[in-house]
């Protein structure tokens, strides 16, 4: 029987020898108080890989001398310090602990490696563990959480403040090298590379990337271009197909004309960076009030501002072509998300009466023949599948089960977004209550009786925060929802929003077979293949399949 965690084993470069000697080559089991995880993690790509074996092998020896084994080696690329980053492998670590209860001890090697993003989201995971009598131990800095949490909750503090100090020099850096004209970095555009920090025109891209721009200019459509690209072989960097929306992003970076770009960082609800930028941007100006130039572009700054002007007058208001102005327009294609295309298999978008295959809209007729269809007929005759799939199954099924949660999730939007809001303000008290316990305890500039009272407002809205998020965790319930007479009715009632809601909780997809030709009337149930969540094996997609092959070639002969 091989490790679950073998792959990322070997990832690491660690030959089958050295593992068994590590303890990492047969699975663990046992006592879950004998067992633990190992997070290792690594914030850039330039940190070796001999780093983390060595980092993986003073940890395994850690363990080996409190007779532990190494039940799972999780690691991942991932920065600690982004609130917006989501580290999968972390969670999934701490999971098994405090969740699943598989084992009783976190390893780390340094506190950093652990989360830079201070006390307030360690001490929520150390109150977590106790509850279940577990605990995490910092290799390096010998720190074991269940005797010594001040000694981390300082250290957790100061990773945090070295990553304040950190992004604030670089971004000072980046700023300086826009305000010089330099490259700050990242992906370059389709026909540029870089060279000694500034722009340059690369010898295997720029010929096509400038027929590009002249095709722009002579007022041919981002589509139309994608097409004929793709109907002459060419690719993108990438060694993909063009698209229109790709032609348009290229046609709006400024970079493309060779200039420094300035683009608003994408804020949260709450203010943060979610580590995004908005596209386009505008060109950085110097004191003067002229654009900044980091190096050769495409195209020049005023063929960028007459292709920009040239595909704004294409826009129309109110519509999907070009308008920014609309803001989030209602729902009213049922199908968008799960109708795909008989010949690509890829999705199909509402094109207003009708859907219609998407790579055969952005790509072109090289990409895609297409598969469309009128929406309104294609929509009633989902509705009926949908109903007559869900009143033939039984109340404890789990597709049921699914469009029950979904349909509660669908009626309670906000639930989720106060939960996450909930627990930010719950990690932001943490921290605030771990920073007193530092004035008061370590540097001793705080009165006690300023702490206590301080400290016993803090305590009062953590225990507040603390039972609304466990309020807010608790699923609520479905017995109301289990009827699938019920369901069938409530989809009369749910309007087009809550209908794809209901229809994504039944249905993975729904393949849209061709049809025979012009005229076709062969039925439009007989050319809806669906998959339905509760099906390992499809037989209606089977059946469907087989009628569609028998008319074929009933046809063909």
């Amino acid at each position: 029987m091989e490790r679950e965690d073998l792959p990322n084993l070997r990832a690491l470069g660690f030959e089958e020898t050295e593992l068994k000697e590590l303890g990492l080559w047969e699975p663990a089991s046992g006592n879950p108080a004998n067992l633990a995880e190992m997070y290792v993690r690594r914030s850039k790509k330039k940190d070796t890989l001999s780093t983390l074996r060595e980092q993986v092998r003073r940890m395994c020896a850690h363990a080996d001398s409190e007779g532990k084994r190494i039940r799972h080696v999780w690691f991942e690329q991932k920065s600690a310090s982004k609130s917006y980053v989501r580290r999968e492998e972390f969670e999934k670590a701490t999971a098994a602990i405090a969740d699943a209860g598989l084992s009783k001890t976190l390893y780390v090697f340094k506190t950093s490696r652990l989360s830079r993003r201070g006390m307030g989201q360690v001490g929520l995971l150390l109150d977590k563990f106790e509850e279940q009598s577990a605990r995490i131990y910092v290799v390096a800095e010998h720190i074991d959480s269940t005797r010594q949490r001040m000694i981390l909750a300082i250290l957790s503090e100061q990773a945090r403040e070295q990553v304040t100090d950190l992004s604030e020099f670089v971004k000072l850096g980046i700023d300086a090298h826009k305000a010089e004209g330099k490259w700050t970095g990242g992906v370059t555009p389709f026909g540029l590379r870089t060279a000694g920090g500034r722009l340059e025109h690369d010898p295997a891209e720029y010929p096509l990337a400038r027929r590009i721009a002249e095709y722009l200019l002579d007022r041919k459509t981002p589509n139309w271009i994608a097409n004929q690209l793709n109907s002459e072989g060419k690719v993108t960097r990438h060694g993909k197909k063009w698209s229109g929306p790709g032609i348009i992003s290229l046609a709006h970076a400024v970079t493309w004309a060779g200039l420094v770009a300035h683009r608003d960082r994408a804020l949260d609800e709450k203010g943060k960076w979610t580590g995004k930028y908005h596209r386009g941007g505008t060109p950085l100006l110097d004191k003067k009030g002229n654009p900044i130039s980091c190096g050769e572009g495409v195209i020049t700054f005023a063929e960028h501002v007459k292709i920009n002007a040239i595909l704004a007058s294409r826009a129309q208001k109110g519509t999907s072509i070009g308008d920014r102005t609309r803001g989030k327009r209602e729902i009213v294609a049922l199908l968008t998300g799960t109708l795909l295309c008989g010949l690509c298999n890829g999705r199909m978008v509402n094109g207003g009466v009708n859907y219609r295959c998407y790579a055969r809209q952005v790509e072109g007729e090289h990409s895609c023949k297409g598969v469309s269809t009128e929406r309104t007929r294609v929509e009633s005759a989902v509705e009926v599948m949908w109903l007559n799939h869900i009143l033939s199954l039984s109340p404890d099924s789990p597709t049921i089960r699914a469009i029950a949660r979904e349909w509660l999730s669908y009626q309670d939007p906000e639930k989720e977004a106060r939960k996450a809001h909930v627990s930010a303000a719950l990690e932001s008290a943490v921290g605030r209550e771990m920073k007193l316990e530092k004035e008061f305890f370590v540097m001793g500039r705080m009165d006690e009786d300023k702490y206590d009272r301080l400290r016993e407002q803090v305590a009062a809205q953590i225990a507040e925060l603390k039972a609304e998020l466990a309020e807010l965790s608790q699923d609520a319930d479905l017995t109301p929802l289990m009827d699938p007479v019920s369901l069938a009715d409530m989809w009369q009632d749910a309007g087009i929003s809550g209908q794809r809601a209901l229809l994504k909780a039944a249905a993975k997809g729904i393949t849209l077979l061709p049809s025979k030709g012009r005229g076709d009337r062969t039925p439009i149930l007989d050319r809806l293949v669906p998959e339905w969540r509760d099906e390992s094996v499809n037989p209606a997609a089977e059946a469907a399949w087989d009628r569609w092959e028998a008319r074929w070639a009933k046809s063909a002969g």
